[in-house]
């Protein structure tokens, strides 16, 4: 019973694959395979095949067919045409406003759908981007944890030696082993937040659900944010993907609106035709000339002279939902303003805090230079340097969270900017 288990986890990780990318392989990845970005281009793709439906009708089509039948008496009509031993028609619109209007509208659709594309890739972006810096924070905070611990095991064991020799209280001996669990079980913690950004990494990049990806800790990622605040918010409500769409939206619905209204102009298509008829239909009997050869060619007129109020009521539809739009886009803009303030905020916050927390390892490793000079001396005790060691790399746990969140706050900064994928790439 047991060996089927034992192969099935055996198969299951011998299928999975961990990968070691940097930031910009991970970009590549995800821009390529990311399932948000598939749908992104498939609803593109709908919105390019949704013009060619629309031009449909000014396109020239063509029937061939054959009416052939034997006749006994007059020759009448088949669906509408006279018996022929072959036939062909074409129909297309010459004019026709209301679809023209509605060609407009599924090109600013089309339009729209880039912009769609172009705010799923930023989104994409900073996803990946951050999910990579949780990775790599994760890996490296992992490793000072452990190095922390063996410090914390070494000043354990110094405390039970002194314990031994009745230079401690035997407290001091409970207190450095909960020190050395507390630690391990914060490693052990962090392996756990790897594993899971690594996972969540792999899943943003489109791979399978038990593929990791662990990100290359040689690449630094530099990020550079913007120094003036206004001329940033200024461009990014310029550029900005999401009110680009807006206004697009806006655009088709106001060719909407002009295409209802466009409902009380006439419409003009093509009429086109071809028979080839036989004398065995009875023609020449009823009919005082034969023409084997006939075609007719001209254009059809419809003028519409009671439309109704349908029209004028989808118009005011389209109208309110323009209202809609426009108003939405002011929302957006003031969004757009504020979320860019805040994000300066955040940039300036996060750098004061890492400066402090690099600071702050600064005193932790002149401290330990000082503890190894005296200790060379005789003035401190081993135990008091070990102590430091492990000091020193929680001031590195510190200092990587730190760069972690100053990173993000630029990620941030710079996804609603509408230049993340740029910066990065």
């Amino acid at each position: 019973m047991k060996t089927p288990a034992l192969f099935l986890v055996f198969c299951a990780c011998a299928a999975a694959e961990t990968r070691i990318l940097t930031l910009k392989q991970a970009l590549d990845l995800a821009l390529e395979q990311n399932p948000d970005l598939v749908i992104a281009r498939l609803d593109e793709q709908r919105a390019r095949d949704q013009v060619i439906i629309a031009r449909d009708p000014f396109s020239p089509k063509v029937f061939a067919g054959s009416g052939l039948a034997w006749t006994y008496g007059f020759p009448t009509s088949i669906e509408g045409q006279a018996p022929s031993i072959m036939e062909a028609r074409t129909n297309m619109s010459l004019f026709d406003r209301p679809q023209a209007y509605l060609i407009a509208q599924a090109r600013e659709n089309l339009k729209g759908s880039a912009f769609d594309l172009a705010a799923k890739q930023e989104e994409v972006a900073f996803r990946v981007a951050s999910l990579f810096l949780d990775a790599r924070t994760a890996a490296l905070s992992l490793t000072a944890a452990q190095r922390e611990a063996e410090d914390l095991t070494r000043v354990q064991q110094l405390v039970d030696a002194r314990v031994q020799d009745g230079r401690e209280l035997p407290i001091e001996s409970t207190r450095a082993r909960v020190a050395v669990l507390r630690t391990k079980q914060r490693a052990e913690a962090l392996g756990l937040d790897a594993l899971t950004a690594e996972s969540s990494l792999a899943q943003v990049l489109g791979m399978g659900i038990n593929d990791r990806v662990q990100a290359d800790q040689e690449e630094p990622i530099r990020l550079v944010a913007p120094d003036s605040e206004d001329a940033t918010i200024a461009q990014a409500l310029e550029s900005s993907p999401e009110l680009k769409r807006l206004q697009s939206n806006l655009q088709a619905k106001q060719f909407e609106v002009k295409s209802y209204k466009a409902q009380r102009l006439p419409k003009v298509d093509l009429v086109a035709q071809y028979s080839l008829l036989g004398k065995y239909n009875n023609y020449q009997q009823f009919f005082s000339h034969f023409q084997r050869n006939n075609i007719e060619l001209g254009a059809s007129f419809s003028i519409p002279v009671l439309a109704g109020r349908a029209s004028g009521a989808y118009a005011s539809q389209a109208e309110a939902d323009a209202a809609k739009i426009r108003a939405e886009i002011e929302r957006t803009r003031a969004r757009i303003a504020g979320d860019l303030r805040r994000a300066f905020q955040d940039v300036r916050r996060a750098d004061a805090a890492r400066d402090l927390a690099r600071a702050d390892l600064d005193l932790a490793r002149d401290q330990i230079a000082i503890d190894l000079a005296q200790m060379e001396e005789g003035r401190v005790a081993p135990a008091k340097t070990e102590q430091d060691r492990a000091t020193e790399n929680e001031k590195w746990l510190a200092l990587y969270d730190a760069q972690t969140t100053a990173e993000r706050a630029r990620l941030s900064l710079l996804q609603h900017t509408g230049t993340l994928l740029a910066a990065l790439r």
